[in-house]
């Protein structure tokens, strides 16, 4: 009889127990912007030391012109065609080559490595910077690129032999441009 009472109790507070509504719950962190902070102070020293090099690079150059592009690289055109004022736009595929070496002058990777590439305007997989240099050079010219490592191969490095946070010097020659009707203007 006692047992049935307690049991007969346990259901009791078990079901008023049941019937209250659920509380929230607090958040198990706080978030603290120390880290994120401390991150982007990182990347700000990171991308002042890596212009710093290239802009001494660029001083110590004094047979070449440097421009800024727009994106966030430096570049000179070693080779210029002054036949054509067309440049290559969104849709259209250009044949190129290139090769890539370190800001000291070191090859990385030779262009018969990397052999021709064919590469669709703003659809391809280049580096980011190498993207936006296409768009610089007409059909028969090449240039010198001198990319940061965001411009580069980031924060991952390409995982063959571009460390991370590596910035890269880069001479592109565009072979052919082949215009699509539907080509961005």
């Amino acid at each position: 009889m006692l047992l049935n009472k307690i049991v007969f109790l346990s259901m009791i507070l078990l079901a008023l127990g049941a019937c209250k509504e659920p509380a929230p719950r607090k958040p198990v962190q706080k978030k603290s912007g120390h880290v994120n902070q401390a991150s982007i102070s990182r990347n700000k020293k990171l991308i002042a030391a890596e212009e710093a090099r290239i802009t001494e690079l660029i001083a110590a150059d004094t047979l070449n012109t440097y421009t800024a592009s727009a994106t966030g690289f430096w570049y000179y055109k070693d080779k210029v065609n002054g036949n054509s004022d067309y440049y290559p736009k969104t849709n259209d595929e250009v044949l190129l080559q290139y090769h890539v070496l370190s800001l000291e002058g070191d090859t990385i990777y030779k262009k018969q490595d990397i052999g021709l590439v064919q590469h669709a305007v703003d659809k391809s997989q280049l580096f980011p910077g190498l993207r936006n240099a296409v768009k610089l050079l007409k059909e028969g010219e090449s240039g010198i690129f001198l990319f940061p490592s965001a411009q580069a191969y980031g924060f991952t490095g390409d995982n063959k032999k571009i460390a991370p946070t590596t910035p890269i010097c880069t001479n592109l020659e565009i072979l052919k441009i082949i215009k699509h009707n539907d080509s961005l203007n």
